[in-house]
């Protein structure tokens, strides 16, 4: 069957999903992406969307995400304007006790072995790079990771959807998935509203949902899911209104960690404060839990005191069952192909070439530790404990 005659349809429009399919349709493919509400309604809107590679072991972790950082300069050096949504400005990480100091030095020298970009700054080195920003006293380390940046994921997925629209592909917006048909040598995608998609090959690209879908066509992709408050699967993030605070990059701190969202606003989340969270039970912006955010966001950026959050969410993570992404095809369904990972806004311009490739009989190299063959062995009996300390996401 040549590229042209193939038909491949995606389930989920969010950031990855529609990363894939355009990669599909600029090969030829006749694609479709099926999204259950609107394009990056789920995860994609509530990531605080840092792009990095700090901290992400094994190696083949670092490996994955090192090419999504490339794979996201090349893909807005392909824009007008250099990319709208993309902002490789880095990201300034302060310590200020000695277990976050053990921690952020071990994690920067194991990535300046690798190649990766690291500075160690004096506050007045930091303090010329960040003027606005109010640093403690007497930081005990002060780190720069300029290879970093952050998205705005909503603008990447306008510039995907376009992009794949004009190649030729097909989005469906409020199109659930409900079942799979064998057909001939493929499948029939079948939706909730009696849509019918044939397809020789089905891409599961469904957040946190990959393993329910998964489940309605006979096969297995083992994900974490929800169990009570604060878990790995949950956190809070929040939306400032427009301040006149200057802010260039992303920083870390014990505290809080923001980032610019456009237009004076700001993205801020403190991790230690996810321990409350859950789905369907989202504090008001007059709680308790915002007035503690606006707090910490006074303490570290002092133009910040007219702030006041405007939108604040409980994010649900799209976390695999041992916490680790998954590139692969699913054993028992030859037509099915998963990818989940808590990673997908770092990783999309990369899973978008690399998945679109192995689907087309390209194996990628770099996806080999990421197969669900790794769960013949039993998932573990407890996901991965939820991220607790400066700096991890």
């Amino acid at each position: 069957m040549s590229t042209n005659e193939q038909r491949i349809v995606i389930v989920g429009g969010g950031i990855v999903g529609l990363s894939i399919a355009l990669g599909l349709a600029r090969r030829g493919v006749q694609v479709t992406v099926l999204e259950a509400q609107t394009l990056g309604s789920g995860t994609t809107s509530t990531s605080y969307a840092w792009i990095n590679a700090n901290g992400k072991e094994p190696h083949s972790y670092y490996a994955i995400n090192r090419a999504g950082i490339e794979a996201h300069r090349a893909f807005a050096t392909e824009a007008t304007g250099g990319g709208q949504w993309f902002f490789g400005t880095g990201h300034l990480e302060i310590a200020a006790d000695a277990s976050h100091e053990q921690d952020l030095r071990h994690r920067a020298e194991a990535l300046a072995r690798r190649g990766y970009q690291v500075q160690e700054l004096s506050p007045e080195q930091a303090a010329a790079l960040e003027p606005g920003l109010n640093l403690p006293e007497s930081p005990r380390a002060i780190m720069y990771f300029p290879e970093e940046g952050h998205v705005y994921p909503l603008l990447y997925v306008a510039e995907v959807a376009h992009r794949l629209r004009a190649a030729g592909g097909k989005i469906v917006e409020g199109a659930t998935v409900v079942g799979f048909d064998s057909a001939g040598g493929g499948v029939v995608v079948r939706t909730q509203d009696g849509g019918s998609y044939p397809a020789d090959r089905v891409v599961l690209a469904s957040g946190g949902r990959t393993g329910e879908v998964a489940e309605l066509g006979g096969g297995t992709v083992p994900m974490a899911r929800f169990t009570e408050p604060g878990d790995v699967t949950v956190g809070y993030l929040a939306r400032t209104n427009a301040l006149p605070v200057k802010l260039a990059r992303l920083v870390t701190t014990p505290w809080l960690n923001a980032r610019p969202e456009g237009g004076g606003r700001l993205v801020i989340q403190a991790l230690d404060l996810d321990a409350t969270a859950e789905p369907g039970n989202v504090p008001g912006l007059d709680s308790e839990l915002a007035e503690q955010f606006l707090t910490r966001l006074r303490s570290i950026l002092p133009a910040s005191s007219g702030a006041r959050i405007d939108q604040l969410l409980v994010g649900q993570r799209v976390m695999p069952a041992d916490g680790k992404t998954i590139a692969s095809p699913v054993p028992g369904a030859e037509w099915m192909y998963a990818v989940a990972t808590h990673s997908g806004v770092t990783l999309a311009p990369f899973l978008g070439r690399a998945v679109s490739g192995e689907l087309l009989d390209e194996p990628e190299p770099l996806l080999e530790d990421f197969r669900l063959s790794r769960f013949t062995q039993g998932v573990p009996a407890e996901p991965p404990r939820g991220p607790r300390k400066p700096g991890e996401q």
